[in-house]
This record gives C-alpha cells, structure tokens and sequence, in this order.
C-alpha cells in the first residue's frame, strides 16, 4: 500500500539514532529511476544514488528538487543520424499532488509554485518533494520555468534557481516542517540564503545551518553573473546590495554563485580527495570562506549490481562470474543490435566509453590518430569492439560534432557503435556488459565522475587517466589499467599514446592471453569498490563530517 502523504508533513520513516538530525537536501536534479526523468547526468546521480542510502540508513533527510515538465531532452536522430534533442511532456502518476501552493517573486510579480511528493516507497528514496511552476495562475513564461532542466536562456535558468532556492525554503515552512540544516548540493539553491537571513537572527546563525558540496573544478560549473541583473529579478529578496556582497564575499558587480555558497556555509566538501585539494587552491585567495573538507561521491550498490554477479563475486565463483558476465554482454547486444544493425560478439573484448558528452573528458581521444585507430579496430588476432553513448549538452555544439563525428565514423566499422538514450537504464546496461570502462578526461578537470564505480561493480575493469575518484581506488595491472599522469607540454599527444601503450601492451594481452589474471583483477576490482565507494558510506559521511 502506497503512503500518502498528509498535511503538515510529519517525517514518514523511523530515524536511525545517529542520524536524527533534520535535513533539507536542495538538488536541481535527482536520478532517482529510470521513469522519473528529471536528470541530466553526473550531478542527478549522485543525488539519486545520496536519496537511496538516506532511506536505506533510515536518516532525517528530505530531497528538494524541481519537477521538470520535458526533463533534460530525450536523445534521438534526425533523418542524417546526427544528434537531436526531443522534448515531450512527462506525466508520472506515482508523484503525488501535496496541495501546497505558495507564490516566490520574480521581477516585482507573483510566481505561483506548487509541490509534489515522491513517496520513499516508490522508488525506495528519501522522500523528495518536487517543485513546478507549470500551474493555473502562471502566464506562459513563468509556466516555463520548469520547463526543461538547465535552460539556456541565462534568464530563465536564475529564475529556476530562485524556485529552487527561495521556492524550497518557502515550502518547507508551508510544510511547517524545521531542517536544522539545509544542504546545498552545488549552488544552484544559493538564493534560498538570502530569504532565510531574512529571518535569521544573526549571520552567525545563518551560517550554522546551511552547509554546501562544491562539484567541479570547470568554469562552467561555477556560475556568475551580473549582481544588478540578480537583484532586478528578486535573487536576494530585497537585501540591500552592499549587505549582499558583504555577506557573499563578491565585490563589484560580478555575482559569483560558488563563492557566495562559501561564505554564507558553516562548512562545504569537495566531491573526492584530489578535488579537495584542487578547491582550496581555487578559493584560497578569498577570505571568509568556509572550510573545505572532501568527502567522495559514491553509488548505491544495491541499485546499480547485477545480483548474479555480486553473488558470484561473494561466493568466489570464479565460472559463474564469467558466464553471467557473458550473459550480459549478450544482453546489451541485442540493444546495440537494435539501435545500429550491428551484431557484436559476447567474446571479443568490449570497450564502451560513457557519460555526459563534454570536451574536457575527451570522449574521442581514440580516434584522434584514425590510422591507429583503424589498425586497432580491425586486428583479427585480439579483436576490440568500442561502444560510445552519453548525452551533450543541447547548446554545446563542439560535444554534438564530436558525437555525430563518432556515429559517421562508425558506418566504417562493424565492430563500433554509438548509441543514444543514455539515462539509468541504458548506463547499467552498458556497465554491466563492458569488460573494459574507459574514462579519459583531463587530470585535475573531473572532480570525481561516479560511472567507473558502478562499472566496477558489475566486473569491468576501469582503464583510466589519474583523476577524481580513480585516485583513490585504481592500482594499475591491480584492479585497473591506469595511465601515467602527463607532464609534458601537449598533454592530449601524452595521453592518447599512453591509451593505446596500455590497451596494446596491457589490456590486450591480459584478457587474451592470461584471463586467469584478467579474472582475478576482476574480482580485485569489485572487492575494492564494494564499500568504500557504495553511497551508503557516503551518507554516513555527511551526517559524521558536514551535519
């Protein structure tokens, strides 16, 4: 029988002890399943895998978030096969409307906000409440606030951080239910400080609720923007400028949103141990901010393993791990099958490379030098099969033409695909029938990526530049192949020929020659990766070191 939910909100779990401390959990997005498609990538699922631990650990804490009528986009073809993004309306049954319906102002005029609520028993999270602007009593452009997640429009997106922010903050006190800490899962949900000053008996008192996860080291991802353009929209609900920037840390007219997430937090993360160290050097130059600790991303296991092979891996099932491996392959196949007319073969080794589509990851480094790669593709004596997919940014044209250029070269070759569609269900397809995980972005840019440990999970070996999370679990021909960290001026050259260096004179080899120790690495792998980066751990970490 599904819960209900009732009015005001009372807590629907029974709280874990040590984890009694009430928290708000502001993310703009939330993988939380397949069918509820309010994600784009990385960020959503570390947010959906956090919900999953929350429950699973029976923790205080509630997830709010923006219930975004088309999603990111869906990813199709046009009639060239270059990449498309589709937009369509999603409707989900299992959300349930909470009735709660508020106004937060934007440009001097009333933006009417409603909330629904994910049940912890659907899909087994946290509860989540979700926000949307798509309502009676909105004109057109405010319904499409909620419209699609990261609009490009540079307007319309602060409008859906300030629903997020300031909307979730309002909410929670219509649900007249009290966080003792609001964690701001980057700082998409910073404005929400602002309102809350407002009532906040001192700045002292502010900054002891309000903690912060810092998530990329990339300009991108760390947003400014004109601070007299914020005020005019309603951003800093009516503080007064000079009060702002002194709270914020920002002088002049540039609005750092990442800074202000600092100086306005008691304490922030980083989203592993080298990130860490990469954040203090990026703000060390700003007195005011907040410590920053790290604690690193990690998956819900349970979610993401296939049980077959977990229970081969427990069991020490050395056979039945490589036939369920087999099985899956198998499996994902039929989809490349169905998607590109090509037919694979479960015993050629299978290199598969995604997630979101951004230049700084690199995603075509294979194919830079084509003759190599030609020579690599149709080596008969130790065949490769390589599979792409991963979602660009709808506005980033550079990731869209390297996508298309992928999916063109491909008519070349039998043994490659590229694929579209890749959400929840297609990654841990993709994860659970690769033997090989490559990830390839720059050293320092990827400040954790979270794919290899749920590849790692499903009994694929990571093949890897030194970054993020890698840093922590890789030891190279151990549990992984792991490339050398470049120090020579043109670091892409240095990478690329360290790639084919380990995929020739290490991958290769081991899988075809010497599968026993292929398969020891393996389970190596798995070993490794089962606690230390399963999200469980992870929300214990910031109930113990950030709440």
């Amino acid at each position: 029988m599904r819960t209900q939910f009732e009015f005001p909100f009372h807590f629907p779990l029974d709280i874990e002890k040590k984890y009694k401390k009430a928290v708000a959990y502001f993310s703009m997005e939330f993988a939380i399943d397949q069918a509820l498609k309010i994600y784009s990538g990385g960020l959503g699922f570390l947010a959906g895998s956090h919900m999953r631990s929350a429950k699973s650990l029976n923790q205080h804490l509630v997830g709010i978030g923006m219930l975004w009528k088309y999603g990111y986009y869906d990813q199709g073809r046009n009639q060239d096969n270059s990449m498309v993004p589709i937009r369509h309306e999603k409707i989900y049954h299992f959300l349930q409307r909470t009735g709660v319906r508020f106004q937060v102002t934007i440009e001097d005029r009333g933006v009417w906000v409603e909330a629904y609520y994910l049940a912890p028993d659907v899909f087994g999270s946290a509860p989540v409440f979700l926000l949307t602007t798509d309502v009676e009593g909105n004109q057109e452009a405010d319904r499409a606030i909620t419209y699609q997640l990261y609009d490009y429009d540079t307007k319309k997106k602060v409008e859906q951080c300030m629903i997020l922010g300031i909307g979730g903050a309002i909410l929670l006190e219509k649900l007249k239910w009290k966080p003792q800490v609001y964690h701001f899962n980057e700082a998409h949900a910073i404005s929400a400080a602002f309102y809350l000053y407002g009532q906040a008996s001192t700045f002292t008192a502010l900054k002891q609720q309000i903690v912060f996860t810092t998530h990329t080291p990339e300009e991108a991802g760390n947003e400014k923007h004109d601070i007299n353009f914020l005020n005019h929209l309603g951003f800093f609900s009516g503080l007064p400028l000079e009060e702002v920037r002194n709270l914020s840390g920002n002088s002049g007219e540039l609005f750092n949103h990442t800074l202000a997430a600092l100086h306005l937090s008691r304490k922030a993360n980083a989203v592993s141990k080298l990130h860490g160290e990469v954040a203090r050097e990026m703000w060390k130059g700003h007195p005011g901010s907040c410590e920053i600790i790290h604690i690193t991303n990690a998956q819900k296991k349970s979610f993401w393993v296939d049980e077959a092979l977990e229970l081969a891996r427990v069991s020490r099932n050395i056979q039945g791990l490589r036939a369920r491996k087999r099985a899956l392959k198998v499996a994902l196949f039929e989809m490349v099958a169905d998607q590109c007319g090509k037919l694979l073969d479960p015993d050629v080794l299978t290199i598969v490379w995604a997630r979101r589509f951004a230049t700084y990851k690199r995603p075509d480094m294979l194919i830079w030098e084509l003759e190599r790669f030609r020579k690599l593709m149709e080596d008969q004596e130790r065949p490769v099969q390589v599979i792409w997919a991963g979602k660009p940014y709808p506005q980033d044209e550079g990731a869209i033409k390297i996508f298309n250029d992928l999916f063109y070269l491909s008519h070349h070759f039998s043994n490659m695909a590229v694929l579209t569609g890749y959400e929840l269900s297609l990654s841990k397809s993709l994860k659970q029938g690769a033997d090989i995980w490559l990830n390839t972005p720059v050293v320092t840019r990827e400040a954790s990526g979270t794919s290899g440990m749920t590849a790692a999970m499903n009994a694929t070996l990571n093949l890897s530049t030194n970054d993020g999370w890698v840093r922590e679990f890789a030891q190279d021909q151990v549990n992984s192949f792991l490339l050398p960290i470049a120090t020579t001026e043109d670091i892409n050259k240095t990478d690329a020929d360290n790639l084919y260096r380990s995929l020739l004179h290490q991958v290769l080899p081991t899988y075809y020659e010497h599968p026993e120790l292929w398969m020891k690495m393996v389970l190596r792998s798995m070993d490794d990766v089962a606690t230390a980066f399963d999200s469980d751990r992870m929300a214990a970490e910031y109930y113990q070191r950030l709440y």
